[in-house]
């Protein structure tokens, strides 16, 4: 008996513990009127998603940075550009054991977690 429970107990763990990435309309609900939070670069941040578009990036001891932001719905990945820059940049959007993480194809996953609303602020 045990012999045909164990395998099962370790493919529900697995099937857990695997990571799944966001199609557009996931990541345009997660984003859309709320804030992120995570740490960039050694630094905590809180990023503001507008319905409208605009993203606000905040860190302490810096001015806020406002850009722009959308979901490629073919790409499957949050895109945005900022003041400056020539083009827009992407990002996949992951979920893993709860947990959501930035991806690019060039930097590790970043974890962040997700504020309901405008939260530039920490309270």
């Amino acid at each position: 008996m045990m012999r045909c429970v164990l395998p099962l107990v370790f493919m529900a763990a697995s099937v857990q513990a695997q990571s799944v990435k966001l199609a557009a309309d996931e990541i345009e609900i997660l984003l859309s009127g709320n804030t992120a939070i995570g740490v960039w670069d050694d630094v905590p941040y809180r990023q503001y998603f507008g319905d409208d578009g605009v993203t606000i990036f905040a860190q302490d001891g810096t001015r806020s940075a406002r850009g722009e932001w959308r979901v490629d719905m073919d790409a499957d990945e949050y895109q945005s550009i900022w003041a400056g820059d020539g083009n827009w940049e992407g990002w996949f959007v992951m979920e893993y054991a709860g947990d959501w993480f930035w991806v690019s194809k060039t930097t590790p996953p970043s974890p962040f977690s997700m504020l309901d609303g405008e939260q530039l602020v920490a309270d």
